[in-house]
């Protein structure tokens, strides 16, 4: 089994930045991508940032230019690094785990407030 743990949510000021990170472990024989996803009260859950390990990324239109993805490949270890926060990205964010020739894996998900 695969476990996903994030850790750096909290309550951050509007304009502030925040770094999560997201450890992966487990049978782990090979990551084609890892990524961020968040989820808003009553909204569903979207793509913030995927990661391939080759390191190609792609963002979702609202946080270009103020998040970055970057993932260790030795430690599973991916972060998402996030500045000019908005009270707009409050959510729970996700980190997500497509490994090869297995079933993704979602962690349980961390709680970034940010206050206006």
């Amino acid at each position: 089994q695969v476990r996903l743990v994030e850790s750096g949510g909290g309550l951050v000021q509007a304009g502030g930045s925040q770094r999560l990170s997201c450890v992966a472990s487990g049978s782990i024989f090979g990551i084609n991508a890892m990524g961020w996803y968040r989820q808003a009260p009553g909204k569903q859950r979207d793509m913030v940032a995927t990661i391939t390990s080759g390191g190609r990324t792609n963002y979702a239109d609202s946080v270009k230019g103020r998040f970055t993805i970057s993932m260790d490949n030795a430690k599973n270890t991916v972060y998402l690094q996030m500045n000019s926060l908005k009270p707009e990205d409050t959510a729970v964010y996700y980190c997500a785990l497509f490994p090869v020739g297995a079933l993704d894996a979602w962690g349980q998900g961390i709680l970034v407030t940010i206050s206006s």
